[in-house]
C-alpha cells in the first residue's frame, strides 16, 4: 500500500523559508518520479517541482524557479521541498505525488500540508 506523508507546513512571513518533507513507503522509491503540487483556494492543483528517480533531474514551475529546490534522499525514502523567499502567492495546500515516471502514472498522493505566507 502506497503511503505519502507530508510535513513541515505552517505560517511564515513574506521573505521567509520553509522545508517540506514527504516520507514514502509501499513502492519502489528510488526509481519513481516524485513531485510537489500545490492548490490555492478556488484554484486548480498545479505542479510546483519534480525530480526523476534516475539521475535526479529536476523541473520547476516558472513561478518558483530560483526560490524553491526539490531534492530526494533514497536512503530515507523522503523527498523535500526547500522554499525560500516565500511570497503571499505561495500560500496553498502542498501535496506530495509519486508516480512510476514523469510521463505516466498511476498517481499517488499525500494528504497535503498547509503553507500560509502572511505578515
Amino acid at each position: 500500500q502506497v503511503q505519502l506523508v507530508e510535513s513541515g507546513g505552517g505560517l511564515v512571513q513574506p521573505g521567509g523559508a520553509l522545508r517540506l518533507s514527504c516520507a514514502a513507503s509501499g513502492f519502489t522509491f528510488s526509481t519513481s518520479y516524485l513531485s510537489w503540487y500545490r492548490q490555492a483556494p478556488g484554484k486548480e492543483r498545479v505542479l510546483v517541482a519534480g525530480i526523476t528517480g534516475v539521475g535526479g533531474l529536476t523541473n520547476y514551475a516558472d513561478s518558483v524557479k530560483g526560490r524553491f529546490t526539490i531534492s530526494r534522499d533514497n536512503g530515507k525514502n523522503t523527498v523535500y521541498l526547500q522554499m525560500n523567499s516565500l511570497k503571499p502567492e505561495d500560500t496553498a495546500v502542498y501535496y506530495c505525488n509519486a508516480r512510476p515516471s514523469r510521463w505516466y502514472g498511476p498517481d499517488n498522493w499525500g494528504q497535503g500540508t498547509q503553507v500560509t505566507v502572511s505578515s
